[in-house]
């Protein structure tokens, strides 16, 4: 297949063959842009056409970085991330990613055949809005990330999406988002039954080989599982 690639003031869409029949939604980390994880459209190698659409962060000053204006899905106020939020940032991000699931369903492509997947930051704008969606979708990769704004899940959360797929991998040595901190995520989402596979990398904050290849195997068994097999291969 030869990947089709444009570029819009919004996102970066890649199309990995004609006719997709799926959408994948990436959100890079804090200070990068949607080109971070372009490569992973092709490094992947799906076995079907499916759509990627790699957002870009607006530009926001973050508190942590001296107020520097930068691209970031919300504010970091201090070092510890997950004690200390951005709500009205992190809001203003799901609501963003929201319209670019009503942008891939305005396309034809079904709630139940749309990932959200996030790295950091971007993680964390994943499971945000992924569990708190209204339709179903097809599952959740958050890397390297946390589950923010947990006082307010039990109230908010998603009841179609309660037994949603949930990827979740961190390095044990990232020193940007503290493991404990990924860990206590996961355990607040699996103490409420949530699916979650989770996956420990010999790495710091980042994205290893090891981790690109349970990704691509995540994906797939979770886009074979979903109701609509008509193109996918057997």
């Amino acid at each position: 297949m030869t990947p089709m690639q444009s570029a819009s003031l919004a996102a970066l869409e890649i199309s990995t063959g004609t006719s997709p029949n799926a959408s994948i939604i990436w959100l890079h980390g804090l200070g990068a842009d949607g080109h971070d994880f372009a490569p992973m459209a092709h490094d992947l190698a799906l076995p079907f056409a499916a759509q990627f659409v790699l957002p870009h962060a607006p530009l926001r000053a973050v508190t942590i970085n001296g107020g520097y204006r930068m691209p970031a899905w919300y504010d970091i106020l201090s070092g510890d991330i997950a004690a200390k939020q951005d709500e009205a940032g992190i809001r203003a991000s799901q609501q963003l990613i929201e319209q670019f699931i009503g942008q891939e369903r305005q396309r034809g492509i079904p709630a139940h055949r749309i990932l959200l997947v996030g790295f950091s930051q971007g993680g964390a704008i994943a499971l945000q809005t992924g569990l708190r969606h209204a339709e179903r979708l097809a599952g959740i990769i958050a890397l390297s990330t946390y589950l923010p704004l947990t006082a307010s899940f039990d109230t908010e959360h998603s009841a179609v999406n309660a037994n949603l797929p949930i990827f979740m991998g961190h390095g044990r040595q990232d020193t940007m988002i503290a493991i404990e901190t990924a860990r206590a995520s996961r355990d607040f989402l699996q103490a409420r039954h949530y699916n979650v596979a989770w996956h420990e990398y010999a790495m710091p904050h980042s994205v290893c080989l090891d981790e690109i290849a349970d990704i691509r195997a995540f994906i797939i068994q979770t886009l074979n599982n979903t109701q609509d097999k008509a193109h996918l291969p057997r």
